[in-house]
């Protein structure tokens, strides 16, 4: 009984300092946010967070594991009713590019996240997406609509496409104006993935 106690403490603690987290590194960004101050608003100590997360920087790859894998539900969800399978994959290569625009996921996962956890293609979240795009690519792929290309080849250059949109977005000065440059950019180079017609 006193070890699933612990077990759901500890489950307790390290939802509340994600939650901390994601909101102070919205806030302040990573650098700013203050390790003290994020954890007395939730109670908690520095120990807690190097218990659960290593360090602060581990705290911001949970961090962003969490909001990119949102990021990608909500893709998947905005492409549900895109029309075709086609339309569905750039349906949602789009809408991941769109969410530059949301404060949250510009300053957690487009600026800060590169800034400091480095390459975004090494991240797990980033690799989820990108297993998901190969079963999408080869779907495509064997229903004729994409033509007879190396499928992770392909995938990964859609996923780095919209991942590499996105981070052009968060970082303009005018991001309004530069998403649909981004958005239609990656509509044209997915386009030279389909058969050419005869």
């Amino acid at each position: 009984m006193a070890a699933r106690r612990r077990i759901d403490t500890m489950e307790e603690n390290r939802t509340k300092l994600l939650a901390a987290g994601r909101k102070a590194f919205a806030a302040e960004g990573f650098a700013s946010a203050s390790m003290d101050e994020l954890t007395a608003s939730v109670g908690l100590t520095r120990g807690a967070l190097y218990h659960n997360f290593g360090d602060k920087k581990g705290l911001l790859a949970a961090v962003v594991a969490q909001v990119d894998g949102e990021m990608a539900e909500r893709a998947r969800a905005a492409s549900a009713g895109a029309g075709d399978a086609w339309e569905q994959l750039l349906a949602e290569g789009e809408a991941y590019i769109a969410m530059a625009l949301d404060p949250e996921v510009r300053r957690i996962v487009l600026l800060d996240g590169p800034a400091f956890l480095g390459d975004p293609s090494h991240w797990p979240s980033q690799n989820a997406c990108l297993q998901a795009t190969i079963e999408a690519v080869e779907n495509l792929v064997a229903d004729g609509v994409m033509r007879n290309v190396d499928i992770e080849a392909a995938a990964r250059l859609l996923c780095g496409a919209a991942l590499n949109a996105a981070l052009w977005v968060a970082a303009s000065d005018d991001p309004q104006a530069i998403l649909p440059r981004a958005a239609e950019a990656f509509r044209l180079m997915a386009g030279g993935f389909r058969p050419t017609p005869h």
